[in-house]
């Protein structure tokens, strides 16, 4: 392993954090564990290939337009972003709320596309984000369809983000037999307090789990019962996706 290149990648993720403000060396330093020499050197030849500048204004370090340049590149190669959006804008425009359309990457799922709510109060997310997939209603919705072995390599991952986050395997994998039965996963402010959704897995033209798709919103509007009436809409929207992209089973 190239333990030069991981530390490059450490201090680029930890740069590029939009959540916060542009770090400081020793802020950045903190947040990776390298001493402030290391990082130091480690920016400096991100700076030279162009994928950091310091700010001045604030003297931390931000990420460069080539970042945005190289994730477009790879979601330009991610077809089932056109493919699903009729679907989802269908989806938002019958709910009123956020849509997301999801891969699973590990233990965590990656926001691929997503429609806002246009609704003054909703569901935060960002495409490029991610979230613990066992947390989220489209990360429960592809984790219905994995394999036992896939569980046991990722057990030590659960760990609780609220007071809703299942942190126990065995009630995770009985939720996820559920969701299977059902047709869809739900999330009840299992990973933001207060906000919940509910989602459905897309498959390709191999019967495989590609993405999920879902709506997230807050829990004083999306509440059980709103979630079991969208339900089926959502599920009709992952069915149409899923026909595009292939897909020709009678029912998913």
């Amino acid at each position: 392993m190239d333990k030069t290149l991981l530390k490059g990648l450490m201090v680029l993720e930890a740069v590029t954090d939009v959540e916060r403000r542009p770090r400081t060396i020793d802020e950045l330093a903190a947040v990776v564990g390298l001493t402030r020499s290391n990082t130091h050197r480690t920016l400096q030849t991100l700076i030279h290939a162009g994928y950091v500048v310091k700010d001045e204004a604030g003297g931390g370090y931000r990420g460069t337009i080539r970042l945005f340049e190289l994730g477009a590149r790879q979601l330009a190669q991610l077809d089932i972003r056109k493919l699903a959006a009729p679907s989802m804008q269908g989806l938002a425009d019958h709910t009123g709320e956020t849509v997301h359309l999801s891969v699973l990457d590990g233990f965590d799922v990656v926001y691929v596309d997503k429609i806002e709510s246009p609704q003054p109060i909703r569901a935060y997310s960002m495409v490029g984000g991610r979230a613990p997939a066992y947390a989220v209603a489209t990360g429960k919705a592809l984790l219905a369809h994995q394999s036992d072995a896939y569980f046991t390599q990722h057990a030590d991952a659960l760990i609780a983000h609220t007071k809703a986050t299942c942190t126990s395997l065995a009630m995770l994998q009985k939720e996820l037999l559920k969701t299977r039965r059902q047709g869809y996963a739900v999330n009840r402010g299992e990973w933001r307090e207060g906000v919940g959704g509910v989602a459905v897995a897309v498959f390709n033209h191999l019967g495989e789990p590609a993405a999920a798709v879902g709506i997230s919103g807050p829990l004083d509007r999306l509440t059980s019962a709103q979630m079991k009436k969208f339900a089926p809409i959502v599920v009709q929207c992952a069915k149409a996706i899923s026909h595009n992209m292939g897909y020709r089973a009678e029912q998913i």
